[in-house]
């Protein structure tokens, strides 16, 4: 049976896996590993890109870095976070703030430790990525559309780092990649609509704060519409195998979207959008292998 003692070390490191969002992380590792083995290294063998150490540095070392930013993000965000969502952030507090600094200065040095050993290059791009996402969470979230850009961004850049170590610039990857960012724009226009009063309160000047709801509405809708380009060019234009099931299933949920969109007034409604555009993308992820799931059989054997 477990003891008190017991009890408030299981809920500390429950609320330690809370704050680094470690479902998110393992979702962004096996995306990594799915667009290598599927979009970015089709050609080398199946064990190659898997046994792969330098690839595995880079996964590694981009999950220390976005478990250290979702850190900092939280230790910026403890006040909004008390209003938005209380029950999280009540959980969240069960580590103190200075363990959560130790962890975001450890998560990040290891990172660029685990960099070194790949190149010299990667260690720079780790570092700018570091920066990056402290600069976002201390100073460009505040503003109306540049930080959801820049949030944007930073959540795709663990993309580029496997992009660059296999140098694979095909066209389609650019298109996969857009599609992806207008979701992650949508998605974080929406938080912005459901977070209303907390970022009032702290002073947060949003796209719904600074121009209204009606105008974030607008310009998600223009996204909503903007991302069919990509979807119709995967559709039409390249050979995505069976992935075509996830597009018109997206297709589907992003018209489904746009009419709760425009009938949301409540932050339970929004809520609710956000959850569909989060399903968008982690169902993405693992439809990847869909693009030729008889490959996976093929490439064992090679």
């Amino acid at each position: 049976m477990l003891t008190r003692k017991h009890k408030l070390i299981l809920l500390k490191l429950l609320s330690l896996f809370s704050v680094v969002r470690g479902y998110n992380i393992l979702v962004i590792v096996l995306a990594q590993y799915f667009t290598s083995i599927f979009i970015l290294a089709p050609q080398i063998r199946l064990s190659e890109v898997i046994f792969d150490s330098n690839l595995f540095v880079i996964v590694l070392a981009s999950a220390g870095v976005i478990a250290a930013g979702y850190i900092i993000n939280n230790f910026y965000d403890k006040e909004k976070d008390l209003i938005n969502r209380p029950q999280k952030t009540m959980l969240d507090r069960l580590v103190s703030q200075r363990t959560k600094l130790t962890g975001y200065f450890i998560l990040n040095f290891l990172s660029v430790i685990c960099a070194s050993y790949v190149s010299f290059k990667a260690v720079v791009f780790f570092s700018l990525y570091i920066f990056g996402i402290w600069f976002y969470s201390h100073k460009l979230k505040k503003f109306p559309v540049i930080g959801n850009i820049t949030a944007s961004l930073l959540a795709i850049t663990p993309f580029f780092a496997i992009f660059i170590y296999y140098k694979n610039f095909e066209q389609v990857i650019f298109v996969h990649g857009t599609f992806l960012f207008l979701m992650l724009v949508m998605r974080e226009m929406i938080k912005d609509l459901g977070n209303l009063r907390g970022d009032l309160a702290q002073n947060y000047k949003t796209i719904p704060i600074v121009y209204g709801e009606l105008i974030s509405k607008q310009v998600i809708s223009i996204l909503i519409l903007a991302s069919g380009v990509p979807v119709y060019l995967l559709l039409t234009q390249y050979e995505i195998g069976f992935m075509y099931f996830y597009f018109y299933t997206c297709i589907i949920l992003l018209l489904l979207f746009l009419l709760g969109l425009w009938n949301s007034k409540e932050k339970n409604h929004y809520v609710w959008l956000h959850n569909i555009l989060k399903l968008i993308i982690l169902v993405g992820a693992f439809s990847i292998i869909l693009i030729d799931a008889n490959m996976i059989l093929d490439r064992i054997f090679w």
